[in-house]
């Protein structure tokens, strides 16, 4: 597949040009996103062909492990090619029981920072998205202690952009009150449409939307009327599904994880899917 072909094209974050199509490595660690991969060199190959395909957005936390999607990414890419921007995440960390207790007062948010520098291998980190909320969505309450210190390591030279992850609209507004915010992360696909306002807002600020979990995550996602349009296009649900989030709006970023090679092309190949009026109407439905 030709790096020209790769579909969505390219959006700005801050001044840092990527693909709207690219990876999120989440999946490339062990099962529960605890300890290193079950095939180590097919993790690799998926990042190297990542990278072959054109792909220059990778997103990683050095929470995922922990530790492990971070070297993994080091191991196969570095040293990285100028066009290629790693995005991390930071405000969690990772238990012995795998849970993923809060880490957001300012001596924790410096040290992830050190760890994401350490382990991925740089001295500047492009883009780290401060992460909030719990695993069951956004919740209410101040950022701004979190930022500041975030905004602090900026002025440091360790940050070059920052992001907002598991937001609210209410905590996006306060955020860009404190420091210029380039992307907001927040779980959304066809079935869950609670970002839809904050979406076009931001689009019309110019501020990327990267949706996670775009094909559901832990829980694929189910729906006849998505599954009638792939069956009319010959397409698999998830890649109209991904071609459909490309067309919601120019300012959606795609992060879709995997690890295998295959599906990597496969994702890229579903994305770049043309869906006519009928399809985008019968899908509009599904998360109404």
């Amino acid at each position: 597949m030709a790096r020209t072909t790769l579909p969505g094209g390219t959006w700005t974050l801050g001044d840092l040009t990527v693909t709207r199509f690219g990876y999120g490595a989440m999946q490339l660690a062990g099962q529960w996103v605890m300890g290193p991969p079950a095939d180590h060199d097919g993790a690799l190959a998926v990042l190297r062909e990542a990278v072959a395909l054109g792909i220059t957005h990778i997103d990683t936390s050095a929470a995922y492990g922990p530790h492990v999607t971070n070297r993994l990414i080091r191991e196969a890419l570095h040293p990285y090619a100028d066009s290629l921007h790693v995005v991390t995440k930071v405000g969690a960390d990772r238990d012995e029981q795998g849970r993923w207790p809060t880490a957001r007062d300012p001596e924790s948010l410096r040290r992830q920072v050190r760890e994401n520098l350490e382990t991925l291998g740089v001295d500047t980190l492009g883009v780290v998205n401060l992460r909030l909320g719990d695993a069951t969505g956004p919740q209410p309450g101040s950022l701004a202690e979190a930022l500041e210190t975030l905004a602090a390591l900026r002025q440091e030279g360790l940050i070059r952009h920052l992001g907002l992850s598991n937001v609210t609209p209410e905590q996006v507004a306060e955020a860009q009150a404190i420091a210029p915010i380039v992307c907001v992360q927040n779980r959304y696909n066809l079935a869950h449409r609670d970002d839809d306002d904050l979406i076009d807002e931001l689009a019309r600020q110019g501020v990327a939307y990267v949706p996670f979990f775009p094909l559901g995550g832990f829980t694929p996602l189910q729906s006849s009327a998505l599954s009638a349009v792939a069956g009319r296009l010959g397409a698999t649900p998830m890649g109209v599904a991904l071609a459909w989030l490309l067309r919601r709006s120019p300012n959606i970023l795609l992060i879709p994880g995997t690890k295998s090679v295959a599906h990597l092309r496969e994702n890229v190949a579903g994305a770049g899917l043309t869906l006519t009026g009928d399809d985008l109407a019968e899908l509009d439905r599904i998360g109404r």
